[in-house]
């Protein structure tokens, strides 16, 4: 537990690297919370992030497939998440990888034959992430299971969630899942305005 003195301290650090960041005339990204940008009349501006924040698990077997679902998923205007992409040097990583699932808006399993049995982190983060969605309510859409080839999806995925394929047609996939996020937000938008 961080007590109040760590807590200023650490918030005081953070300031600071904001603050020498704009001062050297660069916009300052904080992953998944927003962008300060250098302002002249006020000094900063703060952009709030709104765009959806995607987690890509993938076997390493399939980093090809998973960079281009990343490249496919930012170019529609997402925020996706990928270890390999995103993992700063002496990061904890089973740290950041738990926060960025945990601060993610969809979770995105990329299923294949070469991960469906593998044992290791790929398991280990839908575990998580399946954590994470029974907090969530039960009609609201988070992990979404894809498939890179014609493998076999675990039974305790396919019981209780609808899969895309991604092959034989990558686009058609693609768009899919896309429209599929798209709605989804539209639907917890709508919820969040009957709930004021």
């Amino acid at each position: 537990m961080i007590d109040g003195s760590s807590t200023e301290k650490l918030a005081q650090q953070l300031a600071q690297i904001v603050i020498r960041g704009l001062a050297a005339g660069n916009a300052v990204e904080i992953d998944g919370l927003g962008i300060f940008h250098p302002d002249p009349e006020r000094g900063c501006r703060f952009e709030a992030s709104t765009v959806p924040r995607v987690f890509v698990a993938y076997a390493k077997e399939d980093t090809a497939a998973a960079e281009r679902l990343y490249d496919a998923l930012e170019s529609a205007g997402f925020m996706p998440w990928m270890d390999s992409r995103k993992l700063l040097p002496g990061q904890n990583w089973p740290r950041a990888i738990e926060s960025a699932i945990e601060n993610s808006d969809f979770f995105v399993a990329c299923f294949s034959t070469a991960s469906v049995n593998k044992k290791g982190g790929f398991q280990a983060e839908i575990r998580y992430a399946l954590d994470c969605a029974r907090r969530m309510p039960l009609d609201e859409i988070f992990l979404v299971p894809v498939r890179l080839d014609a493998c076999r999806v675990p039974r305790s995925i396919q019981r209780e969630f609808q899969y895309v394929d991604l092959f034989p047609d990558w686009r058609q996939g693609i768009r899919r899942m896309v429209v599929m996020i798209e709605r989804e937000l539209e639907r917890r938008a709508d919820r969040m305005c009957v709930l004021r």
